[in-house]
Protein backbone atom coordinates (compact mmCIF):
# COMPACT_ATOMS: atom_id res chain seq x y z
CA UNK A 1 0.00 0.00 0.00
CA UNK A 2 1.64 3.58 -1.05
CA UNK A 3 -0.97 5.76 0.77
CA UNK A 4 -0.57 9.57 -0.23
CA UNK A 5 -2.81 12.46 2.07
CA UNK A 6 -3.07 15.52 -0.17
CA UNK A 7 -5.11 18.28 2.72
CA UNK A 8 -4.53 21.48 4.36
CA UNK A 9 -3.35 21.04 8.21
CA UNK A 10 -6.44 23.08 9.45
CA UNK A 11 -9.17 20.30 7.64
CA UNK A 12 -10.94 18.39 10.56
CA UNK A 13 -11.51 15.57 7.46
CA UNK A 14 -7.71 15.81 6.64
CA UNK A 15 -6.52 15.18 10.40
CA UNK A 16 -8.96 12.38 10.45
CA UNK A 17 -7.67 10.57 7.15
CA UNK A 18 -4.17 10.97 8.82
CA UNK A 19 -5.58 9.59 12.56
CA UNK A 20 -7.38 6.64 10.53
CA UNK A 21 -3.89 5.45 8.76
CA UNK A 22 -2.18 6.28 12.28
CA UNK A 23 -4.59 4.22 14.46
CA UNK A 24 -3.91 1.15 12.11
CA UNK A 25 -0.34 1.71 11.38
CA UNK A 26 -0.29 2.03 7.91
CA UNK A 27 2.13 4.56 6.24
CA UNK A 28 1.32 7.22 4.59
CA UNK A 29 2.90 10.50 2.90
CA UNK A 30 1.11 13.69 4.10
CA UNK A 31 1.16 16.29 1.03
CA UNK A 32 0.22 19.93 2.71
CA UNK A 33 -1.66 21.24 -1.41
CA UNK A 34 -1.06 24.84 0.48
CA UNK A 35 2.64 24.71 0.02
CA UNK A 36 2.94 21.89 -3.19
CA UNK A 37 0.29 20.94 -5.59
CA UNK A 38 -0.71 17.87 -7.23
CA UNK A 39 1.36 17.00 -10.41
CA UNK A 40 -0.42 17.30 -13.89
CA UNK A 41 0.03 13.21 -13.45
CA UNK A 42 -1.65 13.04 -10.16
CA UNK A 43 -4.58 15.50 -10.80
CA UNK A 44 -5.44 13.40 -13.94
CA UNK A 45 -5.63 10.41 -11.77
CA UNK A 46 -7.66 11.51 -9.04
CA UNK A 47 -9.48 13.12 -11.39
CA UNK A 48 -10.04 9.31 -13.34
CA UNK A 49 -11.04 8.09 -10.51
CA UNK A 50 -13.35 10.45 -8.50
CA UNK A 51 -14.51 12.66 -11.34
CA UNK A 52 -14.03 16.16 -11.87
CA UNK A 53 -17.05 17.23 -9.11
CA UNK A 54 -16.53 15.67 -6.45
CA UNK A 55 -12.98 16.97 -6.29
CA UNK A 56 -14.63 20.94 -6.25
CA UNK A 57 -15.05 22.28 -3.09
CA UNK A 58 -18.18 24.36 -3.93
CA UNK A 59 -17.93 26.09 0.07
CA UNK A 60 -14.22 27.34 -0.78
CA UNK A 61 -14.25 31.23 -1.10
CA UNK A 62 -12.63 30.85 -4.62
CA UNK A 63 -15.41 28.80 -5.94
CA UNK A 64 -17.76 32.08 -6.37
CA UNK A 65 -14.87 34.15 -7.23
CA UNK A 66 -14.11 32.05 -10.30
CA UNK A 67 -17.47 31.50 -11.29
CA UNK A 68 -17.52 28.03 -11.46
CA UNK A 69 -21.05 27.36 -10.67
CA UNK A 70 -21.37 29.62 -14.32
CA UNK A 71 -18.65 27.43 -16.08
CA UNK A 72 -20.26 24.54 -18.44
CA UNK A 73 -17.19 23.88 -20.00
CA UNK A 74 -15.41 20.79 -17.94
CA UNK A 75 -12.09 21.78 -19.82
CA UNK A 76 -12.33 25.10 -18.33
CA UNK A 77 -13.66 24.11 -14.96
CA UNK A 78 -10.74 21.56 -15.17
CA UNK A 79 -8.07 24.32 -15.94
CA UNK A 80 -9.48 26.82 -13.39
CA UNK A 81 -9.30 23.45 -10.80
CA UNK A 82 -5.97 22.57 -11.53
CA UNK A 83 -4.55 26.23 -11.47
CA UNK A 84 -6.12 26.96 -8.04
CA UNK A 85 -5.79 24.13 -5.81
CA UNK A 86 -7.09 25.17 -2.99
CA UNK A 87 -11.00 24.34 -4.88
CA UNK A 88 -10.18 21.11 -3.68
CA UNK A 89 -12.64 19.26 -1.45
CA UNK A 90 -9.80 17.49 1.02
CA UNK A 91 -8.75 15.47 1.85
CA UNK A 92 -7.63 13.71 -1.20
CA UNK A 93 -6.05 10.37 -0.28
CA UNK A 94 -4.72 7.65 -3.00
CA UNK A 95 -3.26 4.34 -3.10
CA UNK A 96 -1.59 3.79 -6.59
CA UNK A 97 -4.83 4.49 -9.16
CA UNK A 98 -7.66 4.26 -6.41
CA UNK A 99 -8.74 7.39 -4.88
CA UNK A 100 -10.95 8.98 -2.73
CA UNK A 101 -12.12 12.63 -1.70
CA UNK A 102 -13.26 13.23 1.71
CA UNK A 103 -13.13 11.25 4.84
CA UNK A 104 -13.94 8.21 3.58
CA UNK A 105 -13.15 5.01 5.88
CA UNK A 106 -15.13 2.70 4.62
CA UNK A 107 -13.41 2.78 0.95
CA UNK A 108 -10.03 2.56 3.10
CA UNK A 109 -10.78 -0.56 4.71
CA UNK A 110 -11.00 -2.31 1.23
CA UNK A 111 -7.27 -0.98 0.70
CA UNK A 112 -5.65 -2.35 3.55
Amino acid sequence: MNIQIFGLKKCFDTQKAERYFKERNIKYQFIDIKQKSLSKGEFESVKKSVGLNDLINRNAKEYKQYNLDRIGSSSMREEILFNHQKLFNTPIVRNGKQATVGYRPEVWKDWE
